[in-house]
């Protein structure tokens, strides 16, 4: 599915607005539940910003976590980003 995407927003912001439910995201964008797990395509996954250790410490909870593990809610959108690949992650 391809969506579009105003950039500022995050990650979370713009798969919630395109009306896909399956992503949770409990906290609203908090920063404290991991339920807005993604998994970045590889060829994509380098061009996002640096992962904050309070990210790497949730993420760490999941037993679905991967090389390519991200919260959705803390991935800004750019232009820079456009065509990348996320899949949702499994409920942990």
């Amino acid at each position: 599915m391809q969506v579009t995407a105003e950039p500022g927003l995050s990650l979370m912001e713009i798969i919630r607005e395109n009306g896909i439910d399956e992503l949770m995201a409990l906290c609203g964008g908090c920063c404290s539940c991991a339920t807005c797990h993604v998994l970045i395509a590889e060829d994509g996954f380098d061009q996002l910003p640096k992962m904050s250790a309070d990210e790497d410490d949730l993420l760490d909870s999941s037993e679905h976590r991967t090389p390519v593990s991200r919260l959705s809610c803390q991935i800004a959108w750019s232009d820079e980003l456009d065509g990348l690949t996320i899949t949702i992650a499994p409920e942990d």
